[in-house]
């Protein structure tokens, strides 16, 4: 079955051209099931690519999604049109009075900030204790991930001497896990990050698990059982070009950046880049959701 977006979301004309389905309120009041609700807390400035990314995951799944877009409250995005906010976004003041299946907590441009100095991280943390009483499973990616690591363990980040950036082999560590269902032993995962959490912070802590590591980059994906939440520090959901309209950007901008690690065929950053991880994006999003659909409450107002 299809995700349920507005028809005037830009991520709905993209999704239908790829084959993702996508259905209208009309059409999804005719079935007689309870659609999975799920929040997209978007930190990216992007709003509108990293809604299509997240879309396109969570729609490729046989249940009916109901996906809820929201923001922080008092933070003024100054990439994404107002209107766009307004038409298509809740606030998380507004939404924090409802349930929801699965919530996910996308990275944000910040990771050189100390935590506390981020202008929401309030309000975030509010968020993040939330879920535990709102949320069925929690999805933290990449600084959303790390933030609520901090918040919920004290586990700390810490600054890369230079940026982790490109494609890397990972490997599945974890057999068994639901979560990992049909993955590869080991499979490309693109990175783009300035920070990492390290095997000996999170080892203190007997509720965490790493699912997926790297040799040259640490953990990727992370269990948090206690919290019923999944960290992932890298982008399984970029697009095919997102790694190199971000490279574009910083050589536009005078920086010194390297092209991105394994990405370009033969590291030529003028040839077209291959998707080498699109599959395992889905399979990771699509046990999510599965292990939502087969374990959330059907009464919305048990959840938490």
């Amino acid at each position: 079955m299809p995700i349920k977006i507005p028809a005037s979301l830009p991520a709905h004309d993209v999704l239908r051209r790829e084959g993702v389905m996508v259905m209208s309120e009309e059409t999804a009041l005719r079935q007689d099931i309870r659609p999975l609700q799920i929040g997209l807390v978007n930190l990216m400035p992007r709003k509108v690519q990293t809604e299509t990314q997240f879309a396109r995951l969570i729609g490729a799944t046989p249940l009916q999604i109901e996906l809820t877009l929201i923001r922080m409250t008092e933070h003024v995005s100054k990439n994404t049109a107002l209107a766009h906010l307004e038409a298509f976004y809740t606030t998380f003041a507004e939404a924090r009075s409802r349930k929801f299946d699965g919530l996910i907590v996308t990275g944000a441009p910040i990771e050189h900030l100390e935590y506390e100095a981020v202008s929401y991280w309030d309000e975030i943390r509010a968020l993040f204790d939330w879920t535990q009483t709102n949320v069925h499973r929690t999805f933290g990616v990449c600084w959303g991930g790390m933030a609520m690591l901090n918040h919920f363990y004290g586990v700390p980040k810490h600054a890369l001497p230079a940026k982790a950036f490109g494609c890397f082999r990972h490997r599945a560590v974890a057999a068994g896990s639901p979560w990992l269902q049909g993955f590869s032993d080991s499979f490309m995962v693109p990175v783009s990050r300035w920070t990492e959490v390290r095997h000996e912070d999170l080892g203190l802590h007997a509720d965490l698990r790493v699912l997926i590591d790297s040799e040259e980059l640490g953990p990727c994906l992370v269990e948090d059982a206690r919290h019923r939440a999944l960290y992932v520090f890298n982008h399984l959901e970029y697009d095919s070009t997102t790694l190199r309209e971000e490279y574009e950007r910083d050589v536009a901008a005078g920086d010194a950046i390297e092209p991105p690690v394994g990405y370009f065929p033969d590291d030529d950053p003028r040839q077209p880049p291959e998707n080498l991880w699109r599959s395992h994006g889905a399979l990771l999003y699509g046990n999510w959701i599965n292990e939502i659909y087969q374990t959330t409450p059907y009464d919305l107002a048990r959840i938490g």
